[in-house]
């Protein structure tokens, strides 16, 4: 069972006192303290928000309370904190007392729905990391009717410029005479993977929205609107990955 907290190199890294290798020779110097107690075992564990660490009798900082949100990104938006064009950013459509927040994984300018954003570092490289495999469904308007044998195709996975393209899953949800609504789910995050994968098999997207990402939906949130996390939502994010999630953040 994985001790409570984090490794101490690693909170003294991103505090600013230097890479891991350095803070690892903080420690073992004798140079660290957590709760008034010299430290000089590698392996240590704390709390950066609950323990008071020191080195060289310096407190180090605590950092700031972690903010989730959730935002129907509408299209028009450019997922970044700002846009040389001018055009209009994600934070944007937040309230300004928020803090500063990062958005992860990213939506094109075209396509609406589920975005994450953070000030929760290592929660971010979990997600995105492909290791961790956190899948994102989308639904999309395709042009025509995919047949079974396509989906079956999108399940398969195909090349497109050298780069293999696969849906975990693919499934028709509606259609008319002209077009359909797709579910696809993908576990990568490649750039624009859904557009190019339904492009290469001949159903280009005419709409893209993302419904869900890991433990998140979408839901019935409208256009342009956000919400905190609830307690559930968060505390699903951070055990993403379980053990593996702590072995690659280093934790």
């Amino acid at each position: 069972m994985t001790e409570p907290g984090e490794r101490l190199q690693k909170i003294l890294a991103r505090a600013g006192f230097g890479s891991r290798r350095a803070c690892e020779a903080l420690i073992l110097e004798g140079r660290v303290a957590v709760n008034g107690v010299v430290v000089r075992t590698l392996g240590t564990r704390a709390e950066a928000s609950a323990d008071a660490i020191e080195v060289d009798r310096r407190a180090v900082p605590r950092p700031a309370p972690s903010v989730y949100v959730l935002l129907h990104k509408p299209p028009g938006v450019i997922t970044s904190l700002r846009d040389p064009q001018g055009r209009p950013v994600v934070t944007d459509l937040l309230p300004r007392r928020l803090p500063r927040l990062f958005p992860v994984g990213r939506l094109d300018f075209a396509s609406e729905g589920l975005l994450l954003l953070t000030n929760d570092g290592p929660l971010m490289q979990r997600m995105l990391h492909p290791a961790f495999a956190v899948p994102r469904t989308y639904h999309a308007r395709v042009r025509g009717v995919p047949s079974d044998a396509t989906l079956a195709a999108m399940r398969r996975g195909v090349r497109v410029g050298g780069e293999r393209l696969r849906a975990r899953e693919a499934r028709l949800l509606k259609r008319t005479d002209r077009n359909a609504w797709v579910e696809v789910v993908v576990a990568e995050g490649k750039h624009h993977e859904v557009r190019r994968l339904c492009e290469a098999l001949g159903h280009p997207v005419l709409r893209l929205r993302r419904v869900a990402f890991g433990p998140l939906r979408l839901g019935s949130l409208p256009r342009g609107a956000w919400r905190p996390l609830s307690a559930r939502e968060a505390a699903a994010l951070r055990g993403l990955g379980g053990t593996r999630a702590l072995k690659a953040s280093g934790a």
